[in-house]
């Protein structure tokens, strides 16, 4: 339906969604708009589309009534839960309902003992869903392996962690993973305008006049939460005193009161930590400031601690800078004692400069690069030996075991360098790039190793 006209019918109510055509006001309105809401089919159902459109794998499995096991994960508001109803009423299956926060192993042990009586008894499967997965322990989720292995039960599971993590391997090599992505502005849009329509299970009962402004900001600030918005449009129809002709008037000022700062999604331990901070790391190095500075401006505003964001800075100014501009790790030096030392919110300011720099700096991994291709040879070759002129010739008996003979005193030299072997096979591990400041060091040491390829008596092969 188009915007326009949907606003249209929203601040002209029907005849019936008037607040005497609503049998029972109180009783509807002890249940959260949110919960009244939910869907009671596919069609009702909104977004997802990704796996529930039409001909999509699960669509046809949910109405062919051949549901596997399943792990539904994604943020909060985004129709796990509702999903699982949906399947509960399509499904000929016995449906039972756990709780990751509430349930324990004697009800686990229960619910699986009625399962497999009703399958030896009637032939019934029963379908177990069980909200927030990821909060029962590895011996609790042990105890559902056995049931979902021998076909029992067929477990539907939701969290909003990621269950690779979060969830044995063992379940989740049983189970087909979907990804439930937060909702998009037109879905949530949408669900507002069926909440103000609906006088039965919505709102449409009051007579409600919502400036379309006010209607997106709740649909945007949100963030993809299908909860977050339709209980802040309950909010603002509840509390916003009526005018002399009953009308409720949500304004923009009104709904930013309503729905207030946005809660953005960022869990400490879980996918969106790790996401966001990946993102950010990715952006300094791709030389994006901007994205740089987004990614950093969600991790302050969740609250992650400032000292692990400045960590993950002096890791990308030695990893992606490096020698092509060594002042990079010198400020995410700095900015990290002072982060470490100002904390929030003064922190925002040095690790934004650190950050800004980082990502506006020449890059070059050649140090990276060269430490990890010398460890991998360490690890995998055979071990060098010191060469005797590099050898420690400050003891008693050094010079009788020769330690030290012929060593050359660099500074002695020309330009403070003398050609000579410091390792007893050729080895080659740094090759400087020519990005800022690498550029010289580059130069210089072309200079070095042609001296020293030059000097070397006998020639050694390279390795």
């Amino acid at each position: 339906m188009p915007r326009d006209d949907l606003f249209s019918l929203a601040e002209t109510p029907p005849a019936s969604a008037t607040p005497a055509a609503s049998p029972d006001v109180d009783t509807a309105s002890a249940v959260p708009l949110a919960a009244r809401m939910r869907p009671r089919n596919l069609d009702e159902y909104c977004g997802q589309q990704h796996i529930l459109a039409p001909g999509m794998l699960l669509r046809r499995a949910i109405e062919a009534d051949r549901i596997q096991s399943l792990i539904f994960y994604g943020p909060p508001g985004t129709g796990k839960t509702s999903l699982a109803q949906i399947i509960a009423r399509q499904t000929k299956c016995k449906f039972e309902r756990l709780s990751g926060v509430e349930s324990n192993v004697a009800d686990m042990r229960r619910v699986l003992q009625g399962a497999a009586n009703r399958l030896e008894n009637t032939g019934q499967t029963t379908i177990l869903f069980v909200d927030e997965i990821h909060r029962f322990n590895k011996s609790q989720q042990d105890v559902l392996l056995p049931d979902v292995e021998s076909g029992v039960i067929r477990l539907i599971g939701a969290t909003t962690h990621n269950p690779f993590f979060f969830v044995n391997s063992p379940l989740v090599s049983r189970s087909q993973i979907f990804e439930l992505k937060p909702l998009s502005e037109d879905d949530l849009f949408d669900l507002i305008a069926r909440a103000l329509m609906d006088a039965d299970r919505g709102i449409g009962y009051l007579k409600i006049k919502i400036a379309k402004e006010a209607a997106l900001h709740l649909a945007r600030v949100a963030d993809g939460d299908a909860r977050k918005a339709l209980n802040s449009l309950e909010i603002a129809a509840l509390t916003t005193a009526p005018e002399s002709d009953g009308t409720i008037r949500i304004t923009m000022e009104v709904a930013e009161q309503c729905i207030q700062k946005k809660a953005i999604v960022y869990d400490g331990d879980g996918d969106a930590h790790y996401d966001t901070i990946s993102a950010f790391i990715k952006s300094m190095r791709g030389s994006d400031p901007d994205a740089t500075l987004y990614w950093l401006a969600k991790m302050i505003h969740a609250g992650e601690d400032p000292r692990f964001i400045s960590r993950r800075i002096l890791i990308c100014a030695a990893e992606d800078v490096g020698l092509a501009d060594p002042m990079a790790l010198v400020l995410a030096q700095a900015a990290h004692q002072v982060a470490e030392f100002v904390g929030w919110p003064e922190a925002r300011i040095p690790i934004a400069e650190a950050a800004i720099y980082i990502a506006t700096a020449n890059k070059s991994n050649s140090a990276y690069k060269a430490i990890d291709a010398a460890l991998e040879d360490v690890r995998s070759g055979r071990t060098l030996p010191v060469p005797e002129h590099l050898r420690d010739a400050h003891y008693k008996g050094a010079e009788r075991l020769g330690h030290g003979e012929g060593y050359q005193y660099s500074h002695d030299g020309e330009g403070h360098f003398v050609p000579q072997n410091y390792l007893t096979e050729l080895r080659r591990y740094y090759e400087p790039t020519e990005q800022g400041v690498e550029k010289k060091i580059k130069e210089r040491l072309e200079k070095w190793r042609q001296q020293t390829e030059a000097a070397r008596e006998p020639k050694i092969p390279t390795a």
